[in-house]
């Protein structure tokens, strides 16, 4: 039984890499069932069991990405749109923003005519490096070293003028930074900091919630899944947390598996299970 349920899961997976790499074309229930050898009902039933998701949204998910694949390369917006398969401009302002959440113009940018004010510290939980555009802080994560870290925020915003923080300028940022790193020391509260979130309407969606969590409150991905009204899309959302660019001040640490355990933590499970511990200390 676990046998069969292996290969199940392994031909399901095949599946739906072959639906990403043909994202542009129009793929039928007919013609996707006849790969897996299932009537159409059948395996898109399994399918959305297996992934999560119906073999219609992983296709347009996969199509996003390839449409913001084909933004970041520099390609012409238009030629984007109906090579990543959309067919008509309309339908990609219908789809592709919802899944963008910001103008592919803006996205396809990749942050130019931006400026991000940046700054690198050490804290208690190691190295970290905040950044900033004028709308609020766009990033901060930990790292092993500054410069790893400024090599990560130029590929995230590889279009974007990057400034180092001077003494003489930029005291709000400054004091962010002292901010966090008071609060990580556990000294002071969760500081009130205005945030620049830069992602997907979903991501942007399960960010937000995760912002109205307390101090000490965790939750299951199943959990953070039904409070943001998408109760299939556990998985989403924990990719939405992985892909969560501004430590701490968006607590993704918060989210636990479904058994207690820490799960996955893009900064380290060492530096998530000291974030909560301190927040459970400020609780008790």
């Amino acid at each position: 039984m676990s046998q069969q349920h292996d290969k199940t899961i392994s031909k399901f997976i095949e599946l739906a890499r072959y639906i990403a790499a043909n994202a542009e074309e129009s793929l039928t229930l007919e013609t996707l069932a006849a790969r897996v050898h299932l009537s159409p009902s059948r395996m898109q039933r399994v399918f959305k069991s297996t992934l999560g998701v119906s073999p219609k949204k992983f296709q347009q998910a996969a199509r996003s990405e390839r449409f913001k694949s084909l933004l970041r390369s520099g390609i012409d917006i238009t030629d984007a749109i109906f090579e990543a398969g959309y067919g008509s401009t309309s339908r990609v302002y219908s789809q592709a923003m919802h899944n963008i959440g910001m103008t592919p113009a803006r996205y396809r940018a990749g942050g130019k005519d931006e400026i991000l004010t940046w700054a690198c510290r050490d804290t208690v939980l190691g190295p970290i490096l905040m950044a900033a555009t004028d709308r609020g802080v766009c990033f901060a994560q930990f790292g092993d070293s500054c410069d790893k870290l400024l090599q990560q925020l130029q590929r995230e915003f590889p279009q974007a003028e990057l400034q180092q923080f001077r003494d003489d300028s930029s005291t709000q940022l400054e004091q962010w930074i002292d901010a966090l790193n008071a609060y990580i020391q556990n000294k002071q509260p969760r500081p009130e900091v205005p945030l620049d979130l830069q992602g997907t309407a979903f991501q942007i969606k399960v960010w937000e919630f995760l912002l109205s969590l307390r101090d000490g409150d965790v939750l299951s991905y199943s959990e953070l899944a039904q409070a943001i009204e998408k109760p299939k899309a556990a998985r989403a959302a924990a990719s939405a947390c992985g892909a969560n660019r501004i430590a701490v001040l968006v607590p993704c640490h918060r989210i636990l598996r479904g058994d207690g355990g820490l799960g996955g933590y893009r900064w380290g499970l060492e530096r998530k299970r000291a974030l909560l511990d301190a927040e459970r200390a400020r609780r008790d």
